[in-house]
């Protein structure tokens, strides 16, 4: 899938030259404020990634971005793309060394803040840059992209705003106190064949993950993180490169087309939009026969792999089915 927004082109929109200066100005000033209330020192890598409500934001992000370009992270429990990318973010977040602000925004715990912004499905990612925001992408993303989308943010944040980031102290504690935690060390006889999967993910090579999960069904057919990976990586390999756009009107303007419906769901289902590509296929089931019928509802189950079977959406989604088929 080629997420929407994945460039730094909307910058020049939102910061004309004017509001980009008067933004600068604010933003020095704020970190002349903090210097002088004893602030902008160094911070703990762990300090990097941060849990973000609608209480804190204002302290959190808006304030925060006169000194360093803040990422948004909009997630939910249940959205299984957001399982892959928050990861990805997270890990480049202490990678990039204070050079981003990683905030972490439940969406089901603040509908305003979502509202707000504007988004319709996610994962959805912006930047908050002196003040000013910006979307970055919508959906699920290779880490290349990614890191150029990053690269363009830390630049124009530099150029534009004269934001050169936080300054990491390895050794220093988070603010909330104690050590930052040690990474504990993978246990059984899979770990390698999953942990080679999950890095394939986060290098975009979902075809290298695909194999690797499958290596794992090979010995262990019943291993339930191989099978809940392979499922998300093949939804995600089916809808990489696809126009979003134009795999939408085709399903608009033929619905009677069992492939096209079918394009949509797995599109539906990587934007965040679960009970659309539900829905979807049941109403397909529901005016199909034969093949093309066993086609949309393989399809469906697969689906509810993905977003897993506890899911009260699929739970839901199973009777609806079982009613369309009997």
């Amino acid at each position: 899938m080629q997420p929407r927004n994945m460039s730094m082109s909307g910058v020049v929109d939102l910061a004309a030259v004017k509001a980009a200066q008067e933004a600068k100005t604010k933003a020095e000033q704020a970190r002349a404020e903090a210097v002088r209330q004893g602030g902008g020192g160094a911070v703990s890598p762990a300090d990097l990634v941060i849990d973000v409500d609608e209480a804190g934001f204002e302290s959190d992000v808006l304030q925060r971005s006169a000194e360093v370009p803040v990422v948004i992270d909009f997630w939910a429990e249940w959205c299984e793309p957001c399982k892959q990318l928050s990861p990805v973010l997270e890990r480049l977040a202490v990678e990039y060394n204070g050079r981003f602000l990683l905030a972490k925004i439940d969406v089901d715990a603040n509908q305003m803040l979502m509202q707000q912004f504007g988004i319709q499905g996610i994962p959805a990612v912006f930047a908050v840059v002196a003040g000013q925001a910006l979307p970055l992408f919508q959906g699920a993303a290779g880490e290349a992209q990614i890191r150029q989308t990053l690269d363009q943010l830390v630049q124009v944040a530099e150029e534009r705003f004269g934001l050169t980031g936080l300054t990491v102290d390895p050794d220093a504690a988070p603010e909330g106190g104690g050590a930052v935690p040690e990474a504990e060390e993978p246990v059984g006889p899979y770990d390698a064949l999953l942990e080679a999967a999950v890095q394939a993910l986060d290098a975009g090579d979902l075809g290298g993950a695909i194999q690797a999960y499958k290596n794992v069904l090979t010995d262990d057919p019943g291993n339930p993180e191989a099978q809940l990976g392979l499922a998300q990586a093949e939804l995600l390999h089916r809808v990489q490169g696809l126009d979003p756009q134009q795999v939408r009107a085709n399903a608009a303007g033929n619905p009677k087309d069992v492939g096209a419906q079918i394009t949509a769901a797995d599109l539906d289902l990587v934007g965040g939009h679960v009970e659309d590509a539900f829905g979807r296929l049941i109403e397909t089931v529901g005016r199909t026969a034969g093949d093309d019928r066993d086609a949309v509802r393989v399809r469906l189950l697969e689906l509810f792999e993905v977003v897993g079977a506890d899911d009260p959406r699929v739970v839901a989604a199973r009777r609806a089915l079982a009613r369309a088929l009997f």
